[in-house]
C-alpha cells in the first residue's frame, strides 16, 4: 500500500529592506544597548527640567510666604502663655479699663473679628506687636471660664522678623488712634514710654511726640506734649487719667508748672481714697486746677484740702467682678446699690432672685 505525500505552499514575508542615509552602513544598526542609553538620557533630560521646574514654583512660593508674612496676612491660632508683651512698651496704664468687658462680651458672643499681630522670638515663643485689648480680653475669658478649647489660643497675624522698632511703635499708635475715645494723657503717656525705651533712638518725650504722631495735625501735637508733664507728675497717683478733659488737663498742667508742690498735695488728697469715682477724682483736680465754684483759693502746696462733701445721689463707691458672663460693673451711692451685668436677670425665677437679694441685704448689714 502505497502512501501519497501532501504538499503546502507556505508563503515566507519578504523582509523588508531597511534604509539607511547616505554613506552609512548598512550593517552598522542601533543595537539595544544604545537604544536603552538614548532613553535613559532622554528620561534624565525630562527629569532635570521637571525638577528645575519644582524649584521655581517652590522659590515662587517661598517668596509669597515671606510677603504675606510680612503684611501679617498668614494667621495661626497661637496659645496664650507663649505670647510676651516686652518689646512694646504699653500705652495701657494699671488702671481700669471699664470698656474690656464689653469686649469681652463681643468676642464671646461673635467671636474675634481682627486677629492680633504677633512676631516669631526664641525658643517657639511670640513677640505681641498688636492688640493689647484683645489679647487681654482672651486671657479674661480663659480666666473666667477655664475653657482652654475655646479660648487658651487667638488667632494672630504672624509678621516677619526685622521690622524697625520706630514702625512698630507706630503701628501701635495708628490702631489706637482708631480708636476715637482714646485721650490725651494715654498719648502723652505712649511718648513717654517710647522716650523710656532704651532701644529707642529718641529718648525725649517731646520729641518722641513727634516721631509716633506724625499723622496727627500741629494742635494736637501741642495737646499731647502740654498732658506729658501731668502724667508725669501725677501718673501713679491718678486712677482714672484717660478720663481728664482736655480744658482739664491743660489747666492742670499750667497750675503744675506754676506751684511745684501741687503734684504732691494732689497725692495727699488721694492717698488711700482707693474706693473714689472718676467724678471723685476729677472733681478733685478740678479744685486744683483752680476750676468751678468749689475750687479753693488757697489749693496748694500748702497743706491738705477737705475733700468736697458728697451730695445725696452721687456714686460712693465703684467696682467691678469677673463673673463667667462678663464684668459685672458695681456702684454703691447713698440709697441705691446698681449691678449691671450683661445678663438678663427677668429669666431668673422671682423667687431664686428674692432670696438672693434678701441675703445680700442680710451679708451686709
Amino acid at each position: 500500500m502505497s502512501r501519497k505525500r501532501r504538499m503546502f505552499d507556505i508563503e515566507v514575508p519578504v523582509e523588508e529592506t531597511e534604509t539607511f542615509p547616505a554613506g552609512k552602513d548598512e550593517g552598522r544598526r542601533r543595537g539595544p544597548m544604545a537604544t536603552a542609553i538614548a532613553e535613559t538620557a532622554e528620561s534624565t533630560r525630562d527629569r532635570a527640567r521637571l525638577e528645575a521646574d519644582i524649584r521655581a514654583e517652590n522659590d515662587a512660593l517661598a517668596q509669597e510666604h515671606v510677603r504675606l508674612k510680612r503684611a501679617g496676612l498668614i494667621v495661626d491660632l497661637i496659645p496664650l502663655d507663649v505670647i510676651d508683651t516686652h518689646k512694646l512698651i504699653r500705652d495701657r496704664a494699671p488702671a481700669a479699663d471699664f470698656e474690656l468687658a464689653e469686649l469681652v462680651q463681643s468676642i464671646r458672643d461673635i467671636g474675634l473679628s481682627n486677629p492680633i499681630r504677633v512676631e516669631p522670638g526664641r525658643d517657639g515663643r511670640y513677640e505681641l506687636i498688636q492688640g493689647w485689648r484683645r489679647l487681654s480680653a482672651y486671657r479674661q475669658l480663659l480666666k473666667d471660664t477655664g475653657d482652654a478649647e475655646s479660648w487658651g489660643r487667638i488667632p494672630a497675624g504672624i509678621a516677619a522678623r526685622g521690622d524697625a522698632l520706630e514702625q512698630l511703635y507706630r503701628r501701635m499708635v495708628d490702631e489706637n488712634m482708631v480708636r476715637k475715645d482714646i485721650s490725651f494723657a494715654e498719648m502723652a503717656q505712649l511718648a513717654l514710654h517710647y522716650a523710656m525705651d532704651p532701644h529707642t533712638a529718641e529718648h525725649d518725650a517731646d520729641r518722641a511726640v513727634a516721631i509716633l504722631f506724625k499723622s496727627a495735625g500741629y494742635q494736637k501735637r501741642s495737646y499731647i506734649r502740654n498732658f506729658i508733664p501731668l502724667v508725669q507728675a501725677l501718673g501713679e497717683v491718678l486712677l482714672y487719667p484717660q478720663e481728664i478733659p482736655r480744658a482739664l488737663g491743660l489747666s492742670l498742667a499750667q497750675r503744675l508748672a506754676e506751684m511745684p508742690g501741687l503734684a504732691t498735695a494732689i497725692a495727699a488728697e488721694l492717698k488711700d481714697w482707693d474706693t473714689r469715682s472718676v467724678k471723685d477724682e476729677l472733681d478733685v483736680l478740678r479744685r486744683f486746677a483752680g476750676q468751678g465754684a468749689e475750687a479753693s483759693q488757697d489749693a496748694g502746696p500748702v497743706g491738705k484740702a477737705a475733700r468736697p462733701p458728697l451730695p445725696e445721689g452721687r456714686a460712693k463707691t465703684t467696682f467691678q467682678i469677673p463673673r463667667p458672663q462678663g464684668n459685672a460693673k458695681c456702684t454703691a451711692a447713698n440709697g441705691r446699690l446698681e449691678i449691671r451685668l450683661p445678663r438678663d436677670f427677668s429669666t431668673v425665677d422671682r423667687r431664686k432672685l428674692e432670696a438672693a437679694v434678701a441675703a445680700l441685704l442680710d451679708q451686709i448689714g
